[in-house]
Parts: structure tokens; C-alpha cells; sequence
């Protein structure tokens, strides 16, 4: 994801301030994919979060979470349930449910694994906002920080990938707008739960500590679950 606005902080104090939100931006992808596709009974997928002075361009064949700020770079390659969007999601689901009674529960897990990936996508800039929020002695909820300034938060990349989800979801625009903003909350409950908010902060310090310049998917797993 490519920064386009962010909060102005001092500026000698701009390449920590810089860090501190890449770690909490890549912290909350990663901790998302692990804990919210756990809790929604998704199968647990590859990924890893790389960080590094020059990250190249986001390959949207995974779902890869780029962001550079002030010289740092981090992202988090993979993580992607659904690896291929249909032109319809709503349209495929009726389909097949039509076809064969038999599959509903497939589309079920189907849909679950597709709401995921946005909510994973949302909380990474959610989590920027969270602690640049805590940083600034702010509230932080859904009604303070709304869709329209997730791209303040490093979110742009995630916007663009977030958008090709809801637009395959469905043609309908209302019923797009009505699925945008049921996920938006649900990302923002993740994110204001005390629990998953301490394992991001413990993702992102761990990140900010790391002399690494790839921190392993079973790092992260091995750190959270400790």
C-alpha cells in the first residue's frame, strides 16, 4: 500500500513516527489473517511480512500489502483466501445453490473466506489509526475514523484491492455500499477488541525490534500464540 496523506509529526521525529506506522499498518494485516481467519473457521494460509529500504510493487495475485513512508518499506505477501474473484459473487452463489442444494455450505465457507480478506485488508490502515490516534491522546472508533479517511492511514493500495472485491461481489451498488460498510465496522470491532489490539501491538513492536528483513509466517504465529 502507498502512502498518500499521513498525520504530520515533527520533523525529527518523522523516520521513528514513520516506522512505528508501518509496523502497526503490516502488524494488522498479519495479525488479522492469523486471528480473524481463525475465528472464522478459515483454513490458515501462507504468508510473510517483509521489510526492507526498497519493496517492490504489489503483485495483487495475493493478497500483498505494500507501504513505503519516509525511506522504510514493509509489506505482507500472501494471506489471500480467494485467490481468484469471480465477475459475481452473489450471481455464482445463486447459481450454484440452484444447481445443487448440496453446495450451499461451500458457498457458505465461500463467501466467509471473501468477507475475510477485505476485513484483513481494512485492518491494517485501521490499526495505523488506532496508534496514531493513541499516539495524539484521541478516541479511536468507526464513527471517528470513517471509509473516507482509511487512505490517510497508508490504506491506498488496500483501497484499490478492496474496491475489485466489492465490485465483484455485486453489480448492484446499494447492496456494494450496504457489504462495504457491515465489514468496515466488523474491521474496527477487530481492531477495538482489547485482546486482538494487544497482539497487534505485540506483532508491531516485535517488527520495530527486528533486525530481519523477512519476519516469517510462523514467527508471527509462534509470537501470537505465546
Amino acid at each position: 500500500m502507498n502512502r498518500n496523506k499521513l498525520t504530520p509529526v515533527p520533523s525529527h521525529n518523522k523516520p521513528n513516527q514513520n516506522k512505528q506506522c508501518l509496523a502497526f499498518h503490516e502488524a494488522g494485516h498479519a495479525t488479522a489473517i492469523y486471528l480473524n481467519n481463525k475465528a472464522r473457521n478459515m483454513p490458515p494460509v501462507f504468508f510473510q511480512i517483509i521489510l526492507s529500504e526498497a519493496v517492490g510493487t504489489a503483485d495483487h495475485a495475493g493478497l500483498i500489502c505494500q507501504a513505503t513512508h519516509g525511506g522504510s518499506a514493509a509489506r505482507v505477501e500472501g494471506g489471500r483466501l480467494i485467490q481468484s474473484l469471480p465477475f459475481s459473487v452473489d450471481g455464482l452463489a445463486h447459481k450454484l445453490i440452484d444447481h445443487n442444494e448440496a453446495l450451499a455450505p461451500l458457498v457458505k465457507d465461500y463467501i466467509i473466506a471473501f468477507e475475510a480478506d477485505i476485513i484483513n485488508l481494512l485492518v491494517g490502515p485501521l490499526a495505523e489509526a488506532k496508534y496514531v490516534h493513541k499516539r495524539d491522546d484521541e478516541l479511536f472508533n468507526h464513527r471517528l475514523v470513517n471509509w473516507n479517511s482509511v487512505e490517510n492511514y497508508g490504506g491506498g493500495s488496500d483501497l484499490v484491492l478492496i474496491h475489485e472485491y466489492i465490485e465483484s461481489f455485486s453489480a448492484n451498488r446499494r447492496q456494494q455500499d450496504e457489504k462495504l460498510a457491515e465489514l468496515f465496522t466488523a474491521a474496527c470491532e477487530f481492531v477495538c477488541d482489547s485482546s486482538n489490539w494487544k497482539a497487534i501491538t505485540k506483532l508491531a513492536n516485535y517488527i520495530l525490534e527486528s533486525d530481519k528483513d523477512i519476519i516469517s509466517c510462523e514467527e508471527v504465529v509462534s509470537l501470537l500464540q505465546s
